[in-house]
C-alpha cells in the first residue's frame, strides 16, 4: 500500500458528538497497526481546527451535521463519512468537500476499515443507498447517448478524469503529467462540456458509469 505521508502508519483522526460512538472508531483504530490515532474530538470545529495545523491521512467522522462539513472542509485528509444523506445534490457537494466515503452511521467494523482504506487510496466508497441516489439523478442517458459521449473523450482527457477521481487538485494533475495547470484546466473544461457535466463530481460519477474510470 502507498503511504501520501512517505511512510509509517496512517495517521487518522475521529470525530463524534456521541462518546459511546467516538470510542468505537478509537478502538477500529486502535486495532490495526497500520493506523495511528492522531486524534479525537466531540465537534467538527475542533477536529477541523486539529487537521489544519497536522498532517492527517484519513479523518473519519460520525455525525449528521452535514452543514459544518461543507462549511470547514478539511485541507489534504480524505474524509470517511458516517451519515444519513439521501439527497444527491447534498452527496456531490460532500465529495466536492473532501468527503471520500460516505457510509450510514450503524455500519460495521468492517465496513468502516474498508471505507478507511479506500479514502487513504484516493478511491470513492458509497453505501449502496448513497450510490442509488446518485445513479438515479445521473443515471438517465440514453445507453446510446453515453456511448456517443465517452468516444469523444481523448486519451489524455481519460488520464486527467482518472486523477480527478483519486482527489487531485489541478497543481497536482499538472505535475504528475507534466504539464502546466492552464492546460489541465482546458482539459477539465473540455471533460465537463463533453460529459454534459457542471461539476467535477458529476463528472467523475459519469465516468464511472461509462467505465471511464475503474472501480
Amino acid at each position: 500500500m502507498s503511504k501520501r505521508n512517505g511512510g509509517g502508519a496512517i495517521r487518522i483522526a475521529v470525530m463524534a458528538t456521541s462518546a459511546v460512538r467516538r470510542a468505537k472508531l478509537e478502538s477500529i483504530v486502535r486495532s490495526h497497526p497500520e493506523f495511528q490515532l492522531a486524534g479525537s474530538f466531540g465537534a467538527v470545529a475542533s477536529l477541523m481546527s486539529f487537521a489544519r495545523s497536522t498532517e492527517l491521512d484519513v479523518i473519519v467522522i460520525d455525525s449528521d451535521l452535514i452543514h459544518d462539513l461543507l462549511v470547514q472542509p478539511a485541507p489534504g485528509a480524505a474524509i470517511v463519512l458516517l451519515a444519513e444523506v439521501s439527497h444527491a445534490r447534498s452527496i456531490s457537494r460532500l465529495l466536492r468537500s473532501g468527503v471520500r466515503a460516505i457510509l450510514p452511521r450503524e455500519s460495521d467494523p468492517d465496513d468502516v476499515l474498508s471505507a478507511i482504506y479506500a479514502a487513504y487510496e484516493g478511491l470513492v466508497l458509497l453505501s449502496t443507498a448513497t450510490a442509488e441516489s446518485l445513479a438515479a439523478v445521473y443515471g438517465d442517458l440514453p445507453l446510446e447517448v453515453e456511448e456517443e459521449l465517452s468516444e469523444e473523450i481523448t486519451s489524455r482527457e481519460t488520464d486527467v478524469l482518472r486523477m480527478l477521481a483519486e482527489g487531485l487538485v489541478n497543481k497536482d494533475i499538472a505535475a504528475r503529467l507534466g504539464i502546466s495547470e492552464h492546460t489541465v484546466k482546458f482539459h477539465i473544461s473540455s471533460i465537463l462540456d463533453k460529459l454534459g457535466a457542471s461539476t467535477r463530481t458529476e463528472a467523475v460519477t459519469l465516468g464511472i458509469r461509462r467505465g471511464l474510470i475503474p472501480i
